[in-house]
């Protein structure tokens, strides 16, 4: 018979022990985000102010915003919970897309709460909570006839700078043998001023993302259209430090409660104001996400 299901979240703390160890150390510095939590009595979210609908401010003195930031306050009160801190705060710690990681990886933040791609690369700097959205990049172009990368060739494609969307863009249009330039941008914000203004024929981002920047950013939502195909998928998860199995385990198990409960529910309708629905790919993964006890 398989041993109690739940035996390796036992053995995970032990095994990072070793590892930790044989490695000379490295990892131990993060394994106390938990004692931090409740000596400081303070959770520390990093967020972005430029990724809309997830990570975002209305204005300097607003208070962060959007899907993720949302689903990490509600993290942070079942923390409160969990560790016994009833007075924990919440404090916000702004990041860019280029800074988000490190901010983690030199613990200035305790969880990263923005638009983030699980990948595996990314976990030799972070580890990852249990998914949290699934999304996937497409094109919005001035163009119909734009609206996919075989029809790009010779034409500028604007992407976020320092992300995967712009690895895998780079990547497609290697391997199909297209001949775009890619135009970075340093935000989304950015990336749209240059579709709207003719330097680059289509922009490259993570499909909700671009539903935000048409309705509610662009100046000319008439001229721009978003392309049907998904041309990536890209799981979500909250970015935290690597060898802290402890604070990773009382986050998934957070998140847990939230997925299955009506919680989450609240959480999407409240973040994305009616602009965009839960798929049958969402609803599905807050059902798997939902771990048991």
């Amino acid at each position: 018979m398989d041993p109690s299901p739940n035996w390796w979240f036992r053995a995970v703390p032990v095994l990072a022990v070793v590892i930790a160890t044989h490695l000379g150390g490295v990892g131990l510095a993060s394994a106390g985000t938990i004692d931090k939590i409740r000596a400081d009595q303070t959770l520390r979210i990093a967020y972005r102010d430029d990724a809309r609908p997830f990570s975002y401010k209305e204005s300097d003195n607003a208070e962060p915003a959007g899907y993720m930031v949302n689903l990490c306050r509600a993290v942070a009160k079942k923390l409160s919970d969990q560790l016994g801190v009833p007075s924990l705060k919440v404090v916000y710690v702004a990041v860019t897309a280029a800074t988000r990681f490190e901010a983690i990886e030199k613990h200035n933040a305790d969880l990263l709460c923005e638009p983030t791609s699980a990948t595996l690369s990314r976990r030799k700097q972070v580890d990852f909570s249990i998914p949290t959205f699934v999304d996937g990049a497409s094109l919005l172009t001035t163009d119909m006839k734009l609206q996919s990368l075989d029809g790009l060739s010779g034409h500028k494609i604007g992407v976020l700078a320092g992300t995967t969307t712009e690895e895998v863009l780079r990547r497609m249009l290697k391997e199909r043998g297209i001949s775009a330039e890619v135009v970075p941008a340093k935000t989304h914000d950015e990336g749209l001023t240059m579709l709207e203004g003719g330097e680059t024929s289509a922009y490259f981002a993570d499909r909700s993302i671009l539903m935000f920047l048409l309705k509610d950013i662009s100046k000319t939502p008439e001229k721009l259209q978003i392309a049907e195909d998904y041309l990536t998928v890209e799981p979500y998860a909250l970015a935290l430090a690597r060898g802290d199995p402890d604070f990773r385990l009382a986050v998934d198990t957070a998140l847990s409660h939230i997925f299955r409960s009506n919680e989450i529910i609240a959480i999407f309708d409240q973040s994305f104001a009616g602009k965009l629905k839960r798929s049958d790919l969402i609803e599905a993964l807050y059902a798997i996400s939902g771990l048991p006890d």
